[in-house]
């Protein structure tokens, strides 16, 4: 008898010492982010969250990972050349409970530095997608995203860094120009752009304007939601 009640005793003192680390489990909030390597000339890189790194394989131009689940406020983040401790970008980050955030390492090696946007992930309405454009070509002038049938702009006169809201389109298939803002004088023709109702996307200008083989002027698209 007497060692049942010392075993119940035990287990009572265990249970209240895990409760109260199970609870502050509960109380987390997270916050998604999505981490777009931009930058043409960078090496693949991996992705630390508080001194932790989060992807299993190295992120390379011009790859995403897809949105991860953090911890919601101030947030430690890295960007190491992949397998090292050399950082290239240390910043403190501020990540709201249940909103979601693209951040692009973006520009030339040398210069290379974070955009962080905030991504309205709202359901589009019916027979629409939600788009936005993010001009991410170092050498690039401002550019115009234009309809190529009809030259009608989508999104006008980015420059390098800069970026749309998201904007709502008819769903269906787009042939699009990237021009030199305020001219038809066309800089990229994008391959053709399928847009499915309902769902949200990023198109981002990448690479060097006169650049060859995987850092050549292109345009990349992520699928947000």
């Amino acid at each position: 008898m007497k060692n049942r009640i010392i075993l119940l005793a035990t287990l009572l003192v265990s249970a209240i010492m895990i409760l109260p680390s199970c609870k502050k489990e509960e109380d987390k909030t997270y916050a998604n982010i999505l981490v777009t390597h931009a930058s043409p000339n960078a090496p693949g890189v991996d992705l630390l969250v508080d001194a932790k790194v989060v992807n299993t394989a190295a992120l390379n131009f011009p790859n995403n990972t897809g949105y991860l689940a953090v911890e919601s406020g101030t947030r430690n983040i890295k960007v190491n050349a992949s397998g090292t401790t050399t950082t290239v970008i240390n910043a403190d980050l501020t990540f709201e409970k249940d909103k979601n955030y693209s951040i692009f390492a973006v520009d030339s090696l040398s210069k290379i530095s974070a955009i962080v946007l905030t991504d309205d992930l709202t359901a589009p309405a019916s027979g629409k997608a939600h788009v936005r454009f993010v001009h991410l070509s170092p050498n690039a002038p401002a550019v115009d995203v234009a309809v190529a049938s009809s030259g009608a702009v989508v999104f006008g006169n980015k420059s390098f860094k800069e970026y749309t809201a998201f904007t709502p389109l008819d769903a269906g298939s787009y042939n699009l120009d990237v021009r030199v803002a305020g001219t038809t004088t066309v800089a990229l023709t994008l391959p053709t752009i399928t847009l499915e109702a309902g769902k949200i996307y990023t198109v981002y200008a990448k690479g060097f304007l006169g650049g060859t083989g995987a850092q050549a002027l292109g345009a990349e698209i992520i699928v947000n939601k």
